[in-house]
C-alpha cells in the first residue's frame, strides 16, 4: 500500500490510488505531471468525477472523509496538489504572500487533467470516469482556482466550493501583496462584472459567518451578483446554494468546519449526487 493512504480509511485506500496526470516539459509546475490521487467506486464501469483542490499549505490527502463519502454515493473523486504542494513542494510556494500566483497556475491545469480523466481507461480500455458528468470544487485557495476557471468556457455540471472568496475587494491585504492586474485576472467578481462567460450550473457554497482570513461577505457579495447573472441568462437562480455556520469552532473559523465538519461533507456528498447523477444513490 502506498504510504500516503496509511491513515485512510481501508474502504478508501482500496480504491485509491496517485499517479501523475497530464505532464508537460514545457511547463513550470507540471513537467512530471500533476500529482493526482484518484478513488473510484469500482474501477470498472463509468463513473461520475468530482474534480477536487486543497487550501494552501496542506495537500491532496487531506480530509479522506470527503473522498470516501463521494464513492460510496457513485461519484469518483480526483484530488490534484496545488502548484508547490504536496508531492511537487518548494519551498516558499506555500506562502500566504504566493497565494494568487498559484491559484492561476493551478487554473491553467485544470484542462489538462480533465483531459487525462477522460482518456483514463480500465484493464479492458474503457472509459472509468464520466467526464460529460464532472464537477469542480475546492477549498480556500483550491475554492478560488473552481470560481476563476468557471469565469471562462468549460464543461462542468455542478461546483462545490468552501471558505473561499468570490470578491477581493473584501480581501485588503491582496492590494498590498500583489500587483492590480493579476487581482484583475483572478478576481471572479470583477471578471463578472466585466462580462466573463460563466455559464450557469448549480454551485454550492459553504462558509463560517466567523471566518478570520476569508470574510464570508467576499462570497455572499459574489453570490448575489452570480444570482443576478443567472436571471439575466435564464438560469434558476436557486441553482446557487449558500450555506453558513455563525460558528464553527474550527481552526481560525477557515481550516475546515470543526464541529458541524460531518453535516457540511454530507451537504456536500448530497449535493454532488443531485446534479452528477452516479448510478448509485447515496447512503
Amino acid at each position: 500500500m502506498d504510504p500516503r493512504f496509511a491513515a485512510m480509511p481501508s474502504a478508501l485506500a482500496r480504491n485509491a490510488r496517485t499517479v501523475r496526470l497530464a505532464p508537460d516539459p514545457a511547463s513550470e509546475y507540471r513537467r512530471e505531471g500533476v500529482p493526482a490521487l484518484l478513488a473510484h467506486p469500482d474501477w470498472a464501469t463509468p463513473a461520475p468525477v468530482m474534480l477536487w483542490i486543497h487550501g494552501r499549505t496542506v495537500r491532496k490527502e487531506i480530509d479522506p472523509g470527503r473522498y470516501l463519502r463521494w464513492i460510496r454515493a457513485g461519484i469518483a473523486a480526483c484530488a490534484i496538489d496545488l502548484p508547490g504542494h504536496g508531492e511537487r513542494y518548494e519551498p516558499g510556494l506555500d506562502d500566504v504572500k504566493r497565494t494568487l500566483p498559484i491559484v492561476e497556475a493551478c487554473a491553467a491545469e485544470i484542462d489538462p487533467v480533465l483531459a487525462a480523466l477522460a482518456a483514463y481507461t480500465n484493464s479492458g480500455g474503457e472509459p472509468v470516469f464520466d467526464v460529460s458528468r464532472a464537477g469542480i470544487g475546492g477549498m480556500s485557495a483550491g475554492g478560488m482556482v473552481t470560481l476563476r476557471r468557471l469565469c471562462e468556457p468549460h464543461r462542468f455540471a455542478c461546483a462545490a466550493v468552501e471558505s473561499t472568496s468570490g470578491n477581493f475587494s473584501f480581501m485588503p491585504a491582496y492590494r498590498e501583496r500583489y500587483p492590480a492586474d493579476l487581482i484583475e485576472r483572478l478576481d471572479p467578481m470583477a471578471l463578472l462584472r466585466k462580462g466573463a462567460p460563466w455559464r450557469p450550473i448549480p454551485l454550492l457554497a459553504l462558509h463560517s459567518e466567523a471566518d478570520e482570513w476569508v470574510p464570508a461577505a467576499s462570497m455572499r457579495s459574489f453570490i448575489e451578483a452570480l444570482r443576478l447573472h443567472y436571471e439575466r441568462e435564464r438560469a434558476d437562480p436557486s441553482w446557487i446554494e449558500l450555506v453558513t455556520w455563525p460558528t464553527t469552532g474550527a481552526p481560525n473559523e477557515h481550516s475546515g468546519f470543526g464541529r458541524v465538519a460531518n453535516d457540511a461533507k454530507n451537504l456536500q456528498t448530497a449535493f454532488l449526487a443531485r446534479w452528477l447523477r452516479p448510478a448509485k444513490p447515496p447512503g
